[in-house]
């Protein structure tokens, strides 16, 4: 099975790049709302480290934006936990999935976790600025204080893009991104 990794900036279009490709997809953002809204477990673990604010049950956004923005320690304390169930979880769609000739992972710190394996496939999603910026703008839940700091936290873009084995250029055209996975498809398959 091959592993294509998928990496980028916030807003860069990874989500959308990774589904496009054809083949299943482990999308780490959805899997880290399904433990907030339906994993007990982390919700106690959480609820033990950050007492002052997570304090009900299923956890909501605003709950783990308050904790984030409060204190820089706070996002690590999450991750910690979060970081170990998503592991889990990945794991059991790897096994579910390992007669598929490719999966894509959609793993927004593949990297800084050490998620990625030597052979994997990594494709780097490139975007302009000033197009994800207003796609942010966009989200729901936009706070450009709560992307600077999960920022920090991320490895610099140039080294992403230098551990890539390809470039997508998303200018969120669904035409140039699918001729960029047809090519990459037919490279590595």
């Amino acid at each position: 099975m091959i592993r294509i990794g998928i990496l980028g900036d916030i807003g860069s279009g990874k989500s959308y790049v990774s589904t496009k490709f054809g083949y299943p997809v482990f999308d780490a953002d959805k899997e880290v709302n399904k433990l907030y809204l339906k994993n007990k477990k982390v919700f106690k673990k959480l609820s033990r480290v950050l007492p002052k604010y997570i304090k009900f049950f299923p956890i909501n956004k605003h709950q783990i934006i308050s904790a984030i923005l409060a204190n820089e320690q706070n996002l690590k304390k999450i991750i910690k936990i979060i970081h170990l169930e998503v592991r889990k979880k990945m794991k059991i769609f790897l096994k579910k999935n390992i007669n598929k000739k490719a999966v894509v992972l959609d793993i927004p710190l593949l990297l800084e976790n050490k998620l990625n394996k030597k052979k994997d496939i990594l494709v780097f999603v490139q975007s302009n600025k000033s197009f994800v910026l207003k796609r942010l703008k966009k989200r729901r839940n936009f706070n450009l204080k709560l992307v600077k700091k999960f920022k920090t936290i991320q490895l610099p873009l140039d080294y992403k893009k230098k551990k890539s084995h390809f470039i997508i250029k998303n200018d969120f055209t669904p035409l140039s991104v699918k001729k960029s996975i047809k090519l990459i498809l037919k490279e590595i398959l």
